[in-house]
């Protein structure tokens, strides 16, 4: 069906197609060595596509949608993609008491709708002034396969059967690599031996978009794994293109009618007039000013164009509006063939020169580290709080629950753009930079064991005008290094742009894109490492892809590009410092055994929060035996170490204490005095049998020993499965003459008889 828009004023459009609902259809596949399943026709008949796709026992619903009026106040595709989590998909029942419903989506489902946008959108014709929304609903969750891949061949796949004016299909495939081999589609157990997490999305040609996370991964081996990955993605694509062809509605096409002979007279005059009036002032409109002083020249000029439409005749006031719209489109031509044929940016760089770049550590004084990152005019700070481990980020979702020890948060207020913005929650965007920046630094940061505490970091973008996650990236880093976190290398990010014809015959590889060199060119390539590697990378296009030998040269551009940044960051600080801030609190961990775990914590954790509350400190323990203690006082620190060592040690026969007696012990049934209890450790004591008090005859332990004595005893004995310690003051005497019979061992100590009926004794 065509639908034809004659004139701007023309704004609602109908569509009258009548939906189809196909009986319901189900095709397969095979991918990864499992079944790639989906079924047509089957759930949401009044969606205009839909679809479930099932892989493994995981199994996602795509719905998609477009509304038949033109949103007038939308200068861009308005596409929107709802990631849906359920939580009765992996069986789940979470929330606070009162509230069960799904509440906000959570980052990881912000993460998978961006993922899913990015895929997609570069395949709709960007004139579309239509709301499209896609709604993918997660039903059923294996935690084997993730659901990401399976909802993005769900969106594609309802939206190639749709009538929406879409020209996929595409599909994407997960990759990792174990001991050198590769694997597609690892499961998320398979994933966590993996030295990376590639995920690969194209269509049978091209590769249209790239997310990566690992472990200082080389160019040569991520270029390798787009390539393997793209491989399988035909395989996909062939699949449903024959399921569309089979199933698939006629797609609706918009023409915009063309414009009368008189009409066409006058744009095509207007045109010419606003082409000349741009070269005449292609100086001032491609300065190296400031991005502020550039926006307001360009204002000004505009100005004065509509002075010239206003003074010809032949330009009608509905003329003048057009020519004054025209200039942003003329500029981006003359800035793309500036680029293409004079091998000059507007800015006047070279396509491999970065712009000015400076740092500066301890910017705030009493944060515990932070970093200020400048390129250009994109400047970001970064700051360093350090926590207790018990400050952790609880995660509670459909996919992953767990704790989460290190988090990057990205806040983008509208000052750094000179624009009026209502602050408030943060938005899809900043949530994915900030998990950009968070999976680049993971890589180098200390183990828990080794750095227990609770690491957050928060990227505050001042000024923006390009690349300002991978700013971000810098930022953390030297803000890590200057609280003294001794993370591995420092890490450093770079965006990397492009521009060139529809076929690729001719391209320039852009590095460190600017903002207007975002918005014309043909694409995003953000990529962060060390000097020794790869950590994450993020690659949106807004063509229908990049060939192999574009995706290769920006991974060496951005490679350079890198290195240098580092070397300007480890000038201003070479590496973590030695010490950490003042104001940081202490952690100090130790291990014990999993089985002294209950004596430490005490019933109902009294012996606990008796010494949480005497030092106030803080103690987290966890089910391996690892104890971590935090306090901002270090002899309260030392003070609790001291009493959770006392407590958790197991002791050696042999070991001599000085202990506190605290109680006398009697015969139950005789009512006479046995022995006394020693206080070795907090939480341990042992008891000294009125035998081994003295080597004399002791009549009556209270006639030696009083509740309140220090004593010094030897452990001579442990018996673990009976929970008794037996102690001895006498083992540490000197033997008197003639005490022949004395053994320190209790398992060779001739054994006590006792005496007759009617022995009285001597």
């Amino acid at each position: 069906m065509i639908i034809r828009i004659v004139r701007d004023k023309e704004r609602k459009i109908q569509m009258d197609f009548q939906k189809k609902t196909p009986d319901p259809k189900k095709f397969e596949t095979e991918i990864g060595g499992r079944k790639l399943i989906i079924e047509i026709g089957k759930l949401a008949g009044q969606a205009h596509g839909s679809c479930t796709v099932q892989y493994g026992d995981t199994v996602a619903l795509a719905t998609a949608v477009i509304n038949p009026e033109i949103d007038e106040e939308s200068d861009f595709l308005p596409l929107t993609v709802d990631y849906e989590e359920r939580l009765y998909a992996a069986g789940k029942i979470k929330g606070s008491r009162f509230i069960k419903r799904e509440g906000r989506p959570s980052d990881e489902a912000v993460l998978t709708s961006r993922m899913v946008d990015r895929s997609i959108r570069p395949f709709f014709d960007q004139k579309v002034r239509q709301q499209v929304q896609v709604v993918l609903m997660v039903l059923s969750i294996d935690q084997e396969n993730d659901p990401d891949m399976v909802s993005l061949i769900a969106a594609s796949c309802a939206l190639g059967i749709s009538p929406i004016p879409w020209k996929g299909p595409v599909a994407g495939v997960r990759v990792g690599m174990i001991e050198g081999k590769w694997v597609l589609n690892p499961t998320c157990q398979a994933l966590e031996k993996s030295d990376f997490d590639l995920t690969v999305v194209g269509n049978q040609e091209l590769v249209s978009m790239i997310e990566f996370g690992g472990k200082e991964i080389k160019e040569e081996t991520i270029a390798d794994g787009i390539e393997f990955g793209h491989k399988h993605i035909k395989k996909i694509i062939s699949f449903l293109e024959s399921i569309q062809k089979e199933v698939g509605e006629e797609k609706i096409e918009i023409e915009y009618g063309e414009p009368t002979e008189e009409e066409q007279k006058e744009l095509d005059h207007i045109k010419g007039i606003v082409t000349d009036f741009v070269e005449k002032n292609r100086e001032k409109i491609f300065s190296q000013a400031p991005k502020a002083e550039q926006n307001k020249e360009l204002e000004l000029i505009k100005e004065e164009l509509e002075e010239i439409l206003k003074a010809d005749n032949k330009v009608t006031k509905e003329g003048r509006a057009k020519g004054l719209k025209m200039v942003s489109g003329i500029v981006d031509e003359e800035a793309c063939r500036l680029i293409m044929e004079e091998n000059k940016r507007p800015d006047g760089r070279q396509p491999d020169e970065i712009r000015p770049l400076s740092c500066e550590v301890g910017f705030l004084p009493r944060t515990h580290g932070s970093g200020l990152f400048n390129r250009g005019e994109t400047q970001v700070l970064s700051i360093v709080t350090l926590g207790a481990p018990g400050d952790e980020q609880l995660i509670e979702g459909m996919e992953v629950s767990g704790k989460k020890r290190y988090m990057h948060h990205y806040n983008f207020p509208g000052f750094s753009v000179g624009e009026v913005r209502r602050i408030g929650s943060p938005g899809r965007r900043e949530i994915g930079h900030g998990a950009l920046a968070e999976k680049a630094v993971m890589p180098v940061l200390p183990d828990k064991e080794s750095f227990p505490y609770t690491i957050r970091v928060v990227s505050e973008v001042l000024s923006s005008n390009g690349s300002t996650s991978q700013a971000s990236v810098c930022g953390s880093s030297l803000a890590l290094m200057d609280a003294g976190v001794p993370i591995t290398k420092p890490v450093a990010g770079i965006s990397i742009g492009l521009m060139a014809k529809e076929d690729f015959s001719d391209y320039k590889i852009l590095t460190d894109i600017q903002g207007a060199e975002d918005h014309i060119g043909g694409m995003d390539f953000k990529v962060a490492g060390t000097k020794d590697g790869i950590t994450a990378m993020q690659v949106d296009v807004k063509t229908h892809g990049l060939n192999y030998e574009i995706i290769r040269a920006a991974l060496q551009k951005a490679k350079v590009a890198r290195e240098k940044i580092l070397d300007v960051m480890t000038q201003v600080l070479p590496a973590p410092r030695p010490e950490l801030s003042q104001y940081a609190p202490r952690v100090v961990t130790l291990r014990i055994n999993p089985e002294k775990i209950r004596d430490l914590i005490g019933t109902g954790g009294k012996v606990i929060n008796k010494i949480i509350d005497e030092t106030g400190v803080a103690i987290d323990i966890e089910d391996d035996g690892l104890v971590m203690v935090t306090a901002e006082n270090g002899d309260k620190l030392d003070e609790a170490l001291e009493w959770i060592k006392g407590i958790t040690h197991e002791l050696q026969p042999g070991e001599v204490y000085e202990g506190k007696v605290t109680q006398i012990m009697t015969d139950r049934n005789t009512h006479r005095e046995i022995g006394a209890l020693v206080e070795l450790l907090p939480g341990q004591d042992g008891m000294v049998h009125i035998s081994q008090i003295a080597y004399e005859h002791v009549e009556r332990v209270s006639d030696k020993l009083k509740v309140g004595d220090k004593v010094k005893v030897k452990v001579m004995n442990v018996d673990n499965e009976r929970g008794r310690v037996e102690l001895s003051m006498k083992a540490l005497l000197t033997p008197p003459a003639g005490a022949d019979n004395y053994h320190d061992d209790f398992s060779r100590r001739p054994s006590r008889q006792p005496r007759g009926k009617f022995s009285r004794g001597r």
